[in-house]
C-alpha cells in the first residue's frame, strides 16, 4: 500500500507569489497528485488515503535556505572553526543540527562550503536515508587566492584552512575544479572578493582576474557543475557575472553598470542579510561595538535601490539566512529574510513568501520539481498555525509549525533531544581586559568586552 493522504479544509500558499486560496491538497507517495476539485475526486478512488484535517491552517512550500552552513554549529567565530573542528565530529554534529531545521520547517537548504567538505556526507547520508534532514545541495570548500576570503591572516597561504581552498594559477585551479565535481559537489564556489587586513577600511575588494574566474566557470560548466560566486563590491560582482557564474551570494555594492549586467543575464542573488539585520535589530542588547552595527546597517542601506531593481527586473532574489554563526543560529531565523525583503525592498509578504520556496528551488538545482504546491511536485510541505501571508514573523514563532513533510513523509516534531557540552569545540574567553583602575574600581576597562570584539573582526 502506498503513501496517499489529503490535506483538507486549509487554506493554500502554493510558492509561486499568488493569493492564497482555499483548496485541498492530495499527496500520494513522494508527490503531490492534486490540488483543489481534482483531489477530491482522485481521492475518492484511493481506498486507503488519510484525510487529515488542517482547518485554520496554511499548507505551503517548505522554505528553502538558501545560504546556511551546517557544519559550523553556530560559531562564534572563524578560528573557532579553523582550528577547533574535527571531521568525522564535525559531520555528526551536522546531522543533528539538521532537524533543527526541519522543525523550523525548512525543508531544503543550499551549504555553500563547509569544514572537511563534510556536507556532501551528510547530503548522502540523508537521502540515503540514515539520518534525517532537509534536501541538501552543497559545496565543497569556498575557492580562494592567497589574498582572498574573509579572514585575513588566519588562512593559510596554501592548502586548506577550515571551509577555504587556496589555489594559485591555471594548473591548482583546474586541479580543484575537476577535483570538487569528482568528490561529488553540487556547486563550485568561489570566494570573488576578500579583505586583506592592512586595507581593510577599503571594505571587500575582488581577488581573482578576470581570466581566472572565466576559466573557473569555463571548467566547471564542462563539467556539469553551476557556479556560486561570495561577491562584495561591484568589480567582484561585476567579473563572476561576465564569467557566467550561476548564482551570486551578498551582490553587495553593485553600480549602474554592474546592475543592468546581473539583469540582462538574469542571475539569481542571494543577499543574505539576515545575520546583518539581527546584528542592527539586536547587537546593542548583545554588547556589540555601535560602530560594527553601523558598518552592518550601512552594507544593507546602501544596496537597497539596485536589490529593488533587480526584483522589479525579475531576477530571483532568493531567501538566505547564514545560519551557522551564533548570531543565526539554527532553527531560529530562517524566516527573516522574508521580513528583510519586505522592510528593506518593498516586496508583499507573497513576494518574499516565494523567494523563500519557489524560486529557492534554483538552489537546490531543483526548479520546476519542488518549492511550490502544485500537482507534480515533490511533496516538500508544511502546515502552518496562521497565515503567513499576512505575517511572514509567525513562521519564527513555537508551535506555529504543525507538520512538515519532506517527500511525502511526516517528519517528527518532537524536541532533538538536548546535546552536551563537546570539550575543546569552543573558543574559550578571558573577558574584559582587567585594568587595575578597574580592578579598584576607579574606572571602566581600558577596553571593553564591545571594543575587543572590533579588534577581532578588524583582525579578520
Amino acid at each position: 500500500m502506498g503513501n496517499a493522504f489529503l490535506l483538507e479544509n486549509g487554506t493554500v500558499i502554493d510558492g509561486t507569489g499568488g493569493a492564497p486560496f482555499a483548496a485541498p491538497v492530495l499527496v500520494e507517495d513522494d508527490c503531490i497528485a492534486a490540488v483543489g476539485n481534482e483531489a477530491l475526486m482522485r481521492v475518492l478512488h484511493l481506498q486507503h488515503a488519510r484525510r487529515i484535517d488542517v482547518s485554520g491552517m496554511t499548507v505551503m512550500p517548505g522554505l528553502i535556505d538558501a545560504h546556511c552552513h551546517l557544519s559550523f554549529d553556530d560559531a562564534a567565530s572563524n578560528p573557532e572553526i579553523f582550528y577547533l573542528r574535527r571531521n568525522a565530529l564535525s559531520a555528526l554534529v551536522a546531522a543533528y543540527n539538521a532537524k533543527k531545521l526541519l522543525r523550523a520547517g525548512v525543508t531544503g537548504i543550499l551549504d555553500p562550503d563547509s569544514v572537511f567538505e563534510n556536507m556532501v556526507d551528510v547530503r548522502d547520508a540523508i537521502e540515503a536515508g540514515i539520518t534525517e534532514g532537509p534536501r541538501i545541495s552543497c559545496g565543497c570548500y569556498a575557492l580562494i587566492t592567497g589574498a582572498g576570503g574573509t579572514a585575513g591572516r588566519l588562512i593559510n597561504d596554501t592548502g586548506v584552512t577550515g571551509y577555504y581552498k587556496v589555489v594559485q594559477g591555471k594548473d591548482e585551479i583546474v586541479a580543484e575544479v575537476r577535483r570538487q565535481a569528482k568528490v561529488g559537489a553540487d556547486w563550485i564556489k568561489v570566494h570573488v572578493s576578500g579583505i586583506v587586513p592592512r586595507y581593510a577600511h577599503l571594505g571587500e575588494q575582488c581577488s581573482w582576474t578576470q581570466e581566472e574566474l572565466d576559466l573557473i566557470c569555463d571548467l566547471a560548466h564542462d563539467l556539469g557543475v553551476p557556479v556560486m560566486g561570495h561577491c562584495r563590491g561591484t568589480v567582484s560582482s561585476y567579473r563572476a557575472a561576465r564569467a557566467g557564474v550561476d548564482l551570486i551570494f551578498h551582490g553587495t555594492g553593485m553600480d549602474e553598470r554592474t546592475t543592468e549586467l546581473v539583469i540582462t543575464r538574469k542571475i539569481p542573488v542571494c543577499p543574505t542579510f539576515t545575520f546583518q539585520v539581527n546584528m542592527v535589530d539586536y547587537g546593542h542588547r548583545l554588547g556589540t561595538d555601535p560602530a560594527f552595527v553601523k558598518l552592518f546597517e550601512r552594507e544593507i542601506t546602501d544596496s537597497v535601490e539596485s536589490m529593488r531593481r533587480l526584483h522589479a527586473a525579475g531576477v530571483p532574489l532568493l531567501a538566505g539566512s547564514e545560519s551557522g554563526f551564533s548570531m543565526v543560529p539554527y532553527g531560529h531565523w530562517h524566516f527573516r529574510e522574508m521580513e528583510v525583503f519586505m522592510r528593506y525592498y518593498g516586496m508583499s509578504s507573497l513576494e518574499a513568501i516565494h523567494c523563500a520556496t519557489g524560486a529557492g528551488a534554483f538552489a537546490l538545482k531543483m526548479a520546476g520539481r519542488t518549492g511550490v504546491v502544485a500537482a507534480g511536485m515533490k511533496a516538500d510541505i508544511v502546515v502552518v498555525d496562521g497565515d503567513p501571508s499576512r505575517d511572514v514573523r509567525i513562521l519564527g514563532e513555537p508551535g506555529r509549525i504543525r507538520q512538515v513533510y519532506v517527500d511525502g513523509q511526516a517528519v517528527d516534531l518532537s524536541p532533538p533531544h538536548e546535546r552536551k557540552p563537546l570539550g575543546g569545540w569552543r573558543m574559550p574567553s578571558m573577558g574584559q581586559q582587567l585594568t587595575r583602575d578597574f580592578a579598584i574600581g576607579h574606572a571602566a576597562p581600558a577596553q571593553s568586552a564591545a571594543s575587543l570584539e572590533r579588534t577581532k573582526i578588524e583582525e579578520l
